[in-house]
């Protein structure tokens, strides 16, 4: 007989059950098909990211450092939530272990917060890089990039590991239902059955430290590089100074209305579709993005995927020549 949804109150909480995508049959099919496509898709445009970053000595420049580690994160960050997304769309609500469940909040919040520090990261290099030009190979110079990525990283694992151990530590007596695709912070203080008042404390402080922090250091360089434009007497620098920008601060505006409007009303309010909208967006949506706003415009990223491409057309016919 199948165990039911809700367990009873005096029982510790052994498993979750994920209710996912509250949708019909045919609806979640055609999902289903659609989300893993955006999944594969965020997989392998990433890592061709990654490999041009890495293989390519004209991207060897602070901008696409950061590109390379954002490329790494993105990857991480759609391989946690999405394939949970995936499972729920294809058998309807699953059933997720305890600890599985805490790992997953753990690298969750993690990634998160360090997409939010190596945004400000690059959102500072724009700056510099427009604001200072004459300054930009000392202030970006690559113990800077190394020391700023290591600490976005760092920072990220500090941070969940707090807010984890707190979640952690609290007491599920049931029922045990997340209306959710993967176990979120939100979701599981909703269904805790002792105080959570100092973990919201510790939620609240570290929502304020890490994506306002980060928003304000990403916004207060923008300021800055608008007041440099604006200051600009030819066109055409204006126009390579925004374009250069553009892309980041989409891509800045949509993770963070996303998230600040996830994050930014009561923790034990009940999740819902909009929750679940808005988690899509900056789960799913806005790393796929990540190739379509970044690269595919940038001319550098152009030639190194052109180069690249033409050698592995080359390389065979060359091979055959030598061969006869």
């Amino acid at each position: 007989m199948e165990r039911p949804l809700e367990q009873g109150n005096m029982t510790g909480v052994q498993q979750f059950v994920l209710l996912g995508l509250s949708t019909s049959p045919e609806i979640r099919h055609v999902l289903f098909a659609i989300f893993l496509t955006l999944y594969l898709l965020t997989l392998l445009e990433n890592t061709l990211i990654v490999l041009l970053v890495c293989r390519h000595s004209e991207l060897h420049k602070p901008m696409y450092f950061f590109l390379g580690n954002l490329s790494c994160l993105e990857m991480c960050y759609v391989s946690v939530t999405t394939p949970s997304l995936l499972a729920g769309l294809r058998t309807g609500p699953c059933r997720v272990p305890f600890t599985a469940c805490i790992i997953q909040l753990f690298l969750f919040i993690s990634l998160i917060c360090t997409k939010c520090s190596l945004l400000a990261s690059m959102a500072y290099d724009r700056y510099v890089a427009i604001c200072r030009p004459l300054h930009y190979p000392l202030l970006m110079r690559p113990q800077v990039c190394l020391g700023l990525a290591v600490t976005s990283w760092l920072g990220g694992l500090l941070v969940s590991v707090v807010k984890t151990t707190c979640i952690a530590s609290l007491s599920y007596c049931g029922p045990n239902v997340l209306n959710h695709f993967f176990c979120d912070v939100s979701p599981l203080l909703s269904l805790s059955c002792t105080h959570v008042a100092l973990t919201e404390l510790v939620d609240f402080i570290s929502a304020i430290v890490t994506f306002c922090g980060t928003l304000l250091v990403a916004l207060a360089s923008y300021a800055a590089i608008g007041r440099a434009v604006l200051r600009m007497t030819s066109l055409a620098a204006r126009c390579k100074a925004l374009s250069t920008c553009a892309s980041h601060l989409v891509v800045v505006g949509i993770f963070y209305s996303a998230v600040l409007s996830m994050y930014s009303r009561p923790s034990l309010a009940e999740s819902t579709d909009l929750n679940k909208l808005l988690s899509i967006i900056y789960t799913v949506a806005t790393p796929v993005c990540s190739l379509i706003v970044y690269s595919l415009r940038n001319r550098q990223v152009h030639a190194a995927l052109r180069r690249t491409l033409h050698l592995h057309r080359v390389s065979p016919a060359r091979t055959a020549l030598f061969c006869s």
